[in-house]
């Protein structure tokens, strides 16, 4: 019993290390959580996790927290990322798509929407926590975006991006600008 005990903190404390619980409490300013996770694009399925941190010092990133491959407002979103790709990447910025979904979900739907950017596979949710982007009740992620600077910390927060409108994209764009 004890063994199994000091395996279960060990366990806890490892996890915590990977995706810390900061959640809600995130702000401008702060070192971005680091994280590990399987991703696909248009072309493929990525062969190795992808660790945000390895993207640090090379240009801004995009983290764009969406519910779910395939539903209506989510295409908008990751269709106005794709439309304006060629600005956003002017800005010097990579673009990291995030939902629940898996890689191989991720794949198709990149393929069938030209997508030329990674789609992070979060399905058990544990970035989406730490970063503040989970609906708890409704079981998927909320639409959210970081943007987060060459240092690694966060530079920009939309914890409620729409698609309605381009509000939410100009300001995400204005955020960028100001990086540069």
């Amino acid at each position: 019993m004890k063994a199994i005990l000091s395996l279960a903190v060990l366990t806890i404390a490892f996890c915590g290390l990977l995706y810390p619980q900061v959640t809600e409490n995130l702000k401008v300013g702060d070192e971005a959580p680091d994280f590990s996770l399987p991703y696909a694009t248009k072309d493929s399925i990525g062969s190795y996790d992808l660790r945000l941190s390895s993207l640090f010092g090379k240009q801004s990133i995009i983290l764009a927290f969406y519910p779910a491959d395939w539903s209506g407002e989510c295409t908008k979103e990751v269709c106005t990322l794709r439309d304006n790709f060629p600005d956003l990447s002017k800005l010097n910025a990579e673009i990291l798509a995030v939902s629940g979904d898996y890689e191989y979900s991720h794949h198709e739907w990149a393929k069938h929407h030209n997508l030329p950017f990674k789609l992070i596979a979060d399905h058990k949710h544990e970035v989406a926590k730490t970063y503040g982007s989970f609906n708890e009740a409704a079981g998927y992620n909320k639409r959210t975006v970081y943007v987060i600077d060459k240092q690694g910390k966060i530079a920009y927060i939309d914890l409620s991006y729409s698609v309605r409108d381009m509000n939410s994209f100009q300001k995400l764009q204005a955020a960028l600008k100001d990086l540069q």
